[in-house]
C-alpha cells in the first residue's frame, strides 16, 4: 500500500480544480494544461500549495477528463437547477467529488465530500459549499457499498 500525506492530496485537489476550471473555460487540451501547471516556470502555483501528490493530481485530472460525461450524468438528476446554470467552479468541484466517490475506493466517502466542501469554501460562491455538500451526500448514498 502506497503511503501519502493528506495535505499533499489536498494540494493535488486544489491544482486539479485549477486545471479543470481552465479546461472548462478555454477548452484547451487537458494535457497542455496539466503540463503548464506542473512546469510553471515561476513555480508560483506549486509553491503556494506546498507539497503536491503529483501522481494523484494526474489521476484526478485525467480521470475526470476521460469520464466527465459519465460523472455529469450521475449528479445531474440531483441538481436543483439546469446543468448549464452551474458556476464553473461548482461544476469542477462536483466533477472532482463525484470522481472520488465513484472511482477512488481507498478514500472514505466522508473525506471525499469534506475535501470538496473545503474547495467550495475556498473558491466557490458564498453558499456553494452547502450546495456541493448536499449533492455529494446524495451521490455517496448511491455509490457507497454497504
Amino acid at each position: 500500500m502506497v503511503k501519502f500525506k493528506p495535505e499533499a492530496r489536498t494540494a493535488a485537489r486544489r491544482l486539479t480544480l485549477q486545471a479543470l476550471y481552465q479546461w472548462q473555460i478555454t477548452k484547451q487540451d487537458i494535457a497542455i494544461i496539466e503540463m503548464q501547471l506542473l512546469e510553471d516556470p515561476d513555480r508560483l502555483i506549486i509553491q503556494s500549495l506546498g507539497k503536491i501528490d503529483i501522481f494523484y493530481f494526474k489521476q484526478l485530472v485525467n480521470g475526470v477528463y476521460q469520464r466527465f460525461n459519465e460523472l455529469d450524468t450521475a449528479y445531474t438528476p440531483l441538481l436543483d437547477r439546469n446543468f448549464n446554470e452551474l458556476d464553473p467552479i461548482e461544476l469542477a468541484i462536483l466533477r472532482i467529488g463525484c470522481y472520488e466517490l465513484k472511482y477512488c475506493q481507498d478514500i472514505p466517502f466522508k473525506v471525499a465530500i469534506n475535501e470538496s466542501v473545503k474547495l467550495a469554501k475556498s473558491f466557490g460562491a458564498e453558499q456553494s459549499h452547502k450546495y456541493i455538500n448536499s449533492i455529494l451526500d446524495k451521490l455517496a448514498k448511491q455509490f457507497v457499498k454497504k
